[in-house]
């Protein structure tokens, strides 16, 4: 209990640890803003994109089930100043692993609803162009 508490004074005075987090690295902000808009594509939001999205966060990046709500919000604030175009820049010079994993999260939230659209189709082409990669890329090795 005072552990609780003392856990969401120091949330106040020195913000959401995992907003800080995506806040701190823009490399992270630039691939949740990637994913996020990948969940945007095709115009309907689903339960099941999202829970992908939740499940990225945490498994992925080590963000907190209770901070996923404030990243979505620094996201949708943070998103209005950047492009697709620019945030994926950011990972051109990242390494090849770093950029099949952002395309392989970005195609699991394409195919979390069951429905590929069109948008969402052009969209991983696209990004797949930009960051040099083919589309065997995003298939997972089957190692």
């Amino acid at each position: 209990m005072a552990m609780g508490l003392l856990a969401r004074v120091r949330t106040i005075f020195e913000g959401d640890p995992g907003v800080r987090k995506v806040a701190d690295d823009p490399a992270l902000t630039a691939e949740l803003l990637l994913l996020f808009r990948m969940i945007l594509a095709d115009g309907v939001v689903s339960d099941s994109e999202l829970e992908t999205f939740r499940r990225i966060c945490r498994e992925g990046f080590g963000i907190g089930e209770d901070s996923i709500d404030g990243v979505v919000e620094f996201l949708n604030d943070f998103g209005y100043e950047t492009s697709g175009t620019q945030a994926l820049s950011l990972f051109q010079e990242l390494d090849l692993d770093r950029r099949k994993l952002l395309a392989r999260h970005m195609a699991d939230i394409a195919k979390a609803d069951h429905k590929l659209a069109e948008k969402e189709v052009r969209l991983l082409r696209r990004t797949l162009e930009l960051l040099g990669l083919s589309p065997v890329d995003v298939v997972k090795d089957q190692t």
